[in-house]
């Protein structure tokens, strides 16, 4: 199953996400900003030049921890509450050379397996918190 019109729309609409990858130890997890692009399969993030392939989170991947969490998440307003997002379950690659939206440069492909999203539609909590509708990809 692939991503929804409504969640592709969101996808393009968000201009940063947070990925978590795992130290080699398998023990500490580490979670940073970073910006991304969706080619509408893979999910890409990376940089220009070569300090890019110092970053931990790029180390991760390359020392073979290639399962990741990728969240893509805006806070439409406080009052009333609404928040809306995409949490994404995936398998990194280690990275390539290409030019992506930062130029050319290193970049680590991300290959969607499962997804949440929750009240795209941007609606204020209810009662209960947000349904979320779960896809495997």
């Amino acid at each position: 199953m692939s991503f929804t019109e409504e969640e592709l729309a969101y996808l393009r609409s968000q201009p940063l996400a947070r990925l978590a990858t795992l130290a080699p130890d398998g023990e500490q997890p580490d979670v940073m900003p970073v910006a991304f692009e969706f080619d509408g399969e893979h999910f890409w993030v990376g940089g220009s030049g070569p300090s890019v392939l110092a970053t931990r989170k790029v180390r991760n991947v390359q020392a073979g921890r290639h399962a990741v969490a990728l969240v893509v998440d805006d806070m439409v307003s406080f009052d009333p509450f609404v928040a809306r997002g995409i949490r994404i379950y995936g398998r990194a690659e280690p990275p390539v050379e290409r030019v992506g939206m930062m130029g050319p440069g290193f970049y680590v492909r991300i290959t969607p397996t499962v997804s949440w999203s929750w009240n795209l539609e941007g609606k204020p909590v209810g009662e209960e918190w947000y349904p979320a509708h779960r896809a495997e990809h």
